[in-house]
Order: structure tokens, then sequence, then C-alpha cells
């Protein structure tokens, strides 16, 4: 914190004096609220309609619109929001993103602004990460607004146009950051307008913004058809580069001249660049039997060979991509997930599969494209929640326009954050993870361990085994047990070992977690994955088999909750839950997101991360002279060494890599503004044709352009004697006028001018125009336009 936010408070806590005031208002109401019927509470909503009818804003409602959501939650759900609830709505209301940490309950905070903005009656989205947290908090959450009258609806992968229809029509939507811009890019690609599904873009609050905004911005959202290309080349290419010897160097400038090496390409990791030496474009004009790479012609081999090497020398399996069943699936750098149904661009996904021996797959053809940072700022106010965003505070103020605001927690911290131990090597980092693991385990203390990789996640899992402690995985490969696994990592001596952990969408709670023991013990008894779903399910229903399990569930979550309160102590006795990080990520915030796992609504916990000089961060992007200090230390493998100066230059190391995926994603994005400009046009006009406008004068614009644009083509000249007349009878006197009156005698051509031509030319085709509109009739002739 800088001297500045010491005497006067950071921006959030200026803020947050703005709106302590709102949040006393509707302190102040939850009495009165509290004695309201039923029936007075929900006629609540029709009052606060006609309300905003009649010209009041929703700014003026809130505190009573806010104390009707509390009191509906509390009666529906059984959960009241707390204060520092009430404040993140009101940020969200604002149109600002609010960061509140794990466990703070955001899925709650957000029903009270999507209520409020619901009340317009333009429709309010709520976007999540997948599938499963869009259907379960649409199903839960939905209860409060269904009590209050209004509508919800869900736009998940896989459903009827008809389902989507109806479901973007409701007053809330839940739906996936895809499907909402996938949905707006097919809008625009209709043929009849009762097959639109969006109405316009209102008010969207976006849960883990973070993680939607930043980290999925790199990639466009992309509507394919097959290409025609044949994948030929690409085996040539990748058995061209099997062939290849490779010169890896750590920084950019650490290379020598390209002339005198002796490998065939250069791999530059820091840059994630690749290229050809002299000796390899040698050896690739002879495999591919061409006299210069360089010319025009061979450019398409030349691309093949640079993203066969880049698939050989920068993509590496088990870390940006998997192979599963014959497939090739990317994973998402920042959360560990695997992406389906995404692909690297320009060929490199091609490459891959080359690489992998798995069927290579045709090109696409790009039919339709945004990026979601034009997608998501279309919406006239947006909103978003995480517990992890100050540290992209200026992405988001400079992209979206958003400002951050972090909220109090409901109660203090307790959580210890250790100081980073550094290592010189990776085996003596590794060694020093494992002996903190056992100590743990051996006192009863739940770890969890998070990798930034799928290779170190498995290569740490069998250290475990030959140490003989019992553990649990979480990676791309087992995402099918996510959930699961990631509920019962805060059991006593429970040990799990996790790739990122953005964006699960599951607590850890210190104990175990109940709701996943009773579905379990379900499974043992035969129960179908549905019936449990439909059991733990918050909608309601006559089903007698629903009805039943549900009681059945009850009944084992009641047992497994008293035994997980018991176990808690013994957590909390031993100190909590304890995060051990084996390595800096590139961005602090993904860090920040691990951290965040511990010390949820007060409970204990503890932090430390374990760094070697051997971590690609550290070999990449720290300074020579910290190299050089910690040379002439003479540390031995298993020295930790813990430095304030040490620490400062690993944030620093991080801040510039941040700044460098910031410029990557402001470039994708400035290209994309110049498709969207010409997006919007394309798109506008498309949509008037759908709504019925009536286009003649748009219609005649066009003509006159047409017209001029042909006559400067066929009219170079001065002298209207050296025009292209066979030309201007051709094109003008097929379509725009008859072609007797292009017919001009020497004398008559002496006094043309082209002005006077070019009237002449656009007065016959108008005229030519409503002709043809008395004849057809002007309904038909709209309807041609």
């Amino acid at each position: 914190m800088g001297l500045m936010d010491k005497i006067f408070g950071t921006y959030s806590d200026r803020e947050l004096k703005r709106i302590f005031p709102i949040a006393d208002q509707v302190d102040a109401l939850e009495d009165e609220y509290r004695k309201l019927s039923d029936a007075e509470l929900k006629s609540k909503t029709d009052e606060f309609k006609k309300r905003i009818a009649d010209g009041e804003s929703t700014d003026d409602i809130l505190p009573e619109a806010f104390s009707t959501v509390r009191e509906a939650a509390w009666r529906v759900l059984g959960q009241r929001h707390f204060r520092t609830q009430i404040i993140g709505g009101i940020v969200l209301h604002q149109g600002r993103i609010s960061e509140m940490k794990t466990g703070e309950g955001k899925t709650l905070v957000s029903t009270l602004p999507v209520y409020l903005n619901a009340l317009e009656g333009k429709g309010v989205h709520v976007v999540t990460v997948n599938d499963y947290l869009a259907k379960r908090d649409s199903e839960w959450m939905g209860k409060i607004y269904l009590f209050l009258g209004l509508t919800v609806g869900l736009v998940v992968h896989g459903i009827a146009n008809e389902d989507r229809i109806s479901a973007y029509q409701c007053d809330v939507t839940y739906a996936t950051n895809n499907e909402l811009g996938f949905d707006y890019l097919r809008d625009n690609m209709v043929i009849y307008k009762k097959d639109m599904v969006q109405r316009d873009l209102s008010y969207a609050i976006v849960d883990e913004v973070d993680s939607i905004l930043v980290d999925e911005a790199r990639t466009p959202l992309i509507i394919s058809g097959q290409g025609d290309k044949s994948t030929e080349l690409y085996g040539r290419a990748n058995s061209f580069a099997k062939a290849l010897k490779a010169k890896v160097f750590a920084q950019s400038d650490d290379k020598d001249d390209y002339e005198t090496l002796d490998e065939d390409y250069i791999v530059d990791e820091k840059a994630k660049s690749v290229s050809l030496t002299s000796k390899g474009i040698t050896r690739a004009e002879s495999f591919f039997n061409v006299d210069n790479l360089s010319d025009m012609e061979n450019i398409a081999i030349s691309h093949h060979i640079n993203q066969a090497i880049r698939a050989h020398g920068i993509m590496k399996r088990d870390i940006d991509y998997v192979v599963k069943d014959g497939e090739i699936i990317i994973v998402d750098e920042f959360t560990g997930r695997m992406m389906f149904g995404r692909r690297y661009s320009d060929g490199l996904h091609q490459a891959i599969e080359a690489k992998e021996g798995v069927k290579v797959e045709r090109e696409s053809m790009t039919l339709a494209t945004i990026t979601f940072q034009n997608f998501f700022r279309m919406y006239t106010k947006l909103a978003g929640m995480t517990g992890t965003a100050q540290t992209e505070e200026t992405e988001f103020q400079t992209i979206y326009g958003l400002d951050v605001i972090c909220i109090p927690t409901n109660k203090p911290i307790m959580r210890i954050d250790e100081n980073d131990s550094i290592y010189k090597t990776e085996a003596g980092k590794f060694r020093a993870v494992i002996q903190e693991i056992e100590k743990a385990h051996s006192e009863g203390q739940p770890v969890l361990i998070g990798t930034i990789s799928i290779e170190k996640s498995e290569l740490l899992s069998n250290q475990l085994k030959r140490s003989g402690v019992k553990h649990e995985v979480l990676n791309a490969k087992f995402h099918e047990r996510e959930a699961e696994i990631i509920a019962q990592a805060g059991k006593y001596g429970a040990v799990t070992i996790a790739t990122n952990m953005a964006g699960r969408g599951t607590d850890i709670m210190l104990g175990g977690n109940a709701e996943y023991m009773a579905k379990h013990e379900m499974k043992k008894d035969g129960y179908l994955d549905e019936i449990i779903s439909a059991a733990t399910a918050h909608y309601d229903t006559d089903d007698e088999v629903i009805t039943e399990a549900r009681a059945k569930y009850k009944s084992y979550y009641d047992k497994f909750d008293a035994e997980v309160q018991i176990e808690k102590q013994k957590v909390i006795d031993a100190g909590g839950l304890y995060i051990i990080g084996t390595e800096r990520h590139e961005s602090r915030r993904i860090d920040n997101q691990l951290r965040g796992r511990a010390g949820r609504q007060g409970d204990p916990g503890i932090t430390r991360f374990y760094i070697s000089f051997e971590d690609d961060l550290m070999r990449l992007f720290a300074s020579d002279r910290m190299m050089k200090i910690v040379e002439t230390m003479g540390i031995s493998e298993d020295d930790a060494i813990e430095h304030s100066m040490l620490s400062n230059a690993i944030e620093n190391a991080q801040k510039r890599v941040e700044g460098n995926n910031f410029n990557i994603r402001k470039n994708v994005l400035q290209f994309d503004d110049v498709n969207n400009q010409q997006r919007e046009v394309i798109y506008k006009q498309r949509r008037q044709v759908l709504n019925g406008e009536n286009l003649k004068e748009q219609y005649m614009k066009m003509i006159e352009g047409v017209i001029e644009s042909k006559l400067a083509a066929f009219c170079g000249e001065q002298n209207p004697e050296n025009w292209d007349w066979d030309g201007i009878k051709s094109y003008f006197g097929a379509v725009f006028v008859d072609a007797s009156k292009l017919a001009y005698s020497a004398d008559e051509l002496d006094e043309l001018s082209p002005n006077e031509f070019k009237e002449t030319i656009t007065e016959e085709a108008i005229q030519k125009y409503e002709g043809k509109e008395e004849e057809l009739g002007e309904e038909h002739m709209r309807e041609i336009e």
C-alpha cells in the first residue's frame, strides 16, 4: 500500500464510504419487511414495476427492492443476506466489479441487483463459466425470483431453439458466456426473424468475471464451416519437423548468430516463438524440392513448416493440451480445465494432430466471429463478481470501463500467508514440499497442493505414492470427478493435488462436505445419477420417486453433517486448510485464487508458495542480477531462501508477464475492432431487413453509389469521345437504362459533361425502378428489397 493510500484510504475505501449510507437504508427496513405477509411481499413486485413505469428510477427504489429480496431469500432458502452482501449487491447494481473473497456468498449477492434490474422488463443475464453452475444457480436462486413473481430462464448447450427463445424472454436468464456469444452470432446469420433467440442486451452480471473477461479474451468465438483444403501437407511437414534438431533459448537475447548455429531451428521459450536457421532452411528446400523457400509460391509450405516446428518446439502434451479419445483437447492455462470444442487457429491444431498421430481434421472456414470483449461491451450495463480482480483493474477499466471495488469480508480473515520458500533447484524444492506435506498429514491437517500443469501434478503424485501418503489428484485428465474431489479437500488428513483452482464452483469446507458424502452414499444404494441430481436440485416437484429420493438424501445429509461438525473442530485444532503452491503462476491473480481457497468465512488456514530458480517464471523472467546473487551465496539444493528482495523480484516478473498478456489481449481487441465496425453495419442492416423496415431510401443510395463507382471506371477521361462506350452500354444497358438512350451523336458528345451524364443515368434508373414497383406492387417490392 502506498503512502497516499495509507493517508486517504484506497479507492475502494473511499467508494465504500459513499455506499454505506445506502446499505444503512436497507438495514433500516429489515424489521418492517419481516412483518409483511407472503402475499404483501409478493405484491411489492407489481408495485415497483408501476413506480418505474411512472418515472422512478431503479436507484430510487433500491433500498425497498433489496429489502424485499433479503426477506424473500430468508423465507424461501433460509438464507439472509449479510450487510457485506448488501454492499456487494449495490456495487453490482452500479455497473462495477465486486471483488468478494471465496466463501462470501457471491451467488446470493447477485439476487439483489438481478431482481432490481429485472423490474424494468428488459431482461437480466447472469453469466456463469459452465453449464453446471448455470443450471444449479437458476434452480437454486430462481426460487427467490419465482416467489416474487418473476420468470427465470436457462440457456445451456444442446437445448432446442424454441427453448432458447422462451429462456431469453424471461425476466432473468442464466447462461454461459459461450452460449450467449454464439447465440448472438447465430442470430445474425438467420434468414427469418422468427429464428432469432435473443432480445437487446440490457444488463449482465458476469460470475468469475476475471476468468471470462480476461482469461478467455484471447480466444475469439468462431462459427465455422467445413473448409476444402487437403490435410496431406500437415503430414509431410510433421515428418520433416521430426527429423530436425532444435536449439532452445530461455531468453531471446541469448541467441547466437543464426548463420553459425549447427541446429535446424531455434525455440525462444520466453517469446514462445520458433524459426528455422540457415541450415534448417536449406534442409527444407531439399526435403520439399523447392529452389527458394521464401518465394511467394512456397508460402504455404513455409507456413506448414513453421506450424510443425511450433507444435514440436513450443506446444507440450499434458501442459498445453491432452490427447483424449483420439482428439487433441486444449487445456486452459489459467483454470487447468479441458476446453472442449475449441481449436487452435491458423493450422496449429492440425500440426499438433499430425505430431500426436491422431486424425488430422480439415481446416475450417470462418463464417462469423466476435471476441468476448466486443460482445460484452454491447450490454447497456455490465457488472461482474469474483474473488480476484484487483491485479487486473487497469485492464477492466481500459477495455470495459469497469472499476473494481473490494468488499470487506463478513468475518475477519484468520488465514496466515507465509513468505515464499525459494530453492536453487526444482528437485530440492519438491523434496521440501514432500517433507512439508508429510509433516502436516501426520498431524491431520488437510493439505491442498496447487500445480500449474498436469505434468507437475503427476510428478508430485508419484513422489507422494513413494512416500506412502494417500492423496487425490485433480487435473484435466480427471475433470469428471472435479466437484467431488475438491468438496472433500478440507477433510481431516486429506491431501489433494490440483491444477489451477479458478472457477471450480465448489467451496472447500473444513471437516468435509456433507452434500457430497450423502450423494456418494446414495450411489452405493443404487440410485441413478439423474435421480440423485433431482434429489439435490431446488425445483418443485410432485414426482413420488424424486420426493422419496429427497427424503433419503436429507436423512443421509443430516447424518453426515453431524459427523462433519465434529471433524471440522479437529481440522481447526490442526490449523485449518494448508495451501501449498508448488510454483508461481504467470498471473498473480491465479496465485491469489489458490490462496483464497483457505480461510473462508473466518476459518483458520495457512498458505505458502515453494519456488525454484528452475521454474519457468524464474528461468525466463527473473533478472540475471538476482541469479548471480544466489550463485555467490553458495547455498545447497535443500537450503531455503526467504528474502523480501527475492519476493519483490518474483512479483515484478509476474507484473511483466501480466503486462505482456494484457498487450496480447489488447492486440486481439484492436484487430477485432476493425471487424466490429463492419460487423455492426452489416448486422444492423440485416436486422432492418428481418424486422421488415422500409429499405427503399437505402436502396436508392445503393443505386446511386453503384452508378457513381462504375462511371468513375468507364469515364476516366475528360473527353466523352474517349470514354469506354462498349463497357457503358454493356453494363448500364443491361439493367439500368434502355440501350437506345445511350446513343449520342458527335455534336451531343461535345456538349456532354460527366455530371450531366451521371444525372441522366441515375434518373433513368430510378424511373425504371419505379416502373418495376408499379408492375409488382409496393408490398412485393419491399419484400424483394
